[in-house]
């Protein structure tokens, strides 16, 4: 069984998906904490309305590999951003301040990890309904 053919889990794992690709942006950004007129990066905030919304969008089946791939999902399903309101910038112009990304990435982690939760519980749920709950 598919659980990416259920739109609830299909969303969980695409939110899961936006908080691992966060995590390599935040993480970059304290990597490159010392290099001269680096801007930090992050990304567009995920949006679960917007998500559902066209979660229920029937998408086109590609019956041959030659058939156009455009609405297949790319690589990178997220947009990049710059960070705005950074409220220090150094002398040689890099804007990354490592409280505020580690800040960032210690609530990245904890919203992953809560996302994470509901997607064991709605397993379990799942589980429970077939009869297969204490397994």
């Amino acid at each position: 069984m598919d659980l990416n053919k259920i739109g609830l889990f299909k969303l969980i794992s695409e939110k899961m998906a936006w908080h691992s690709q966060r995590q390599g942006v935040l993480a970059q950004n304290v990597a490159n904490s010392d290099t001269p007129d680096y801007k930090p990066q992050d990304l567009v905030a995920f949006d679960f309305r917007k998500e559902l919304r066209e979660s229920g969008r029937m998408e086109i089946a590609r019956t041959n590999p030659m058939h156009m791939a455009g609405t297949l999902p790319r690589d990178r399903p997220f947009k990049d951003g710059r960070q705005r309101g950074t409220y220090e910038t150094a002398p040689d112009g890099n804007a990354v301040v490592l409280e505020e990304q580690m800040t960032k990435l210690g609530q990245n982690a904890i919203e992953f990890q809560g996302i994470t939760n509901i997607y064991r519980k709605q397993i379990a749920m799942l589980k429970t309904a077939l009869g297969r709950g204490g397994q």
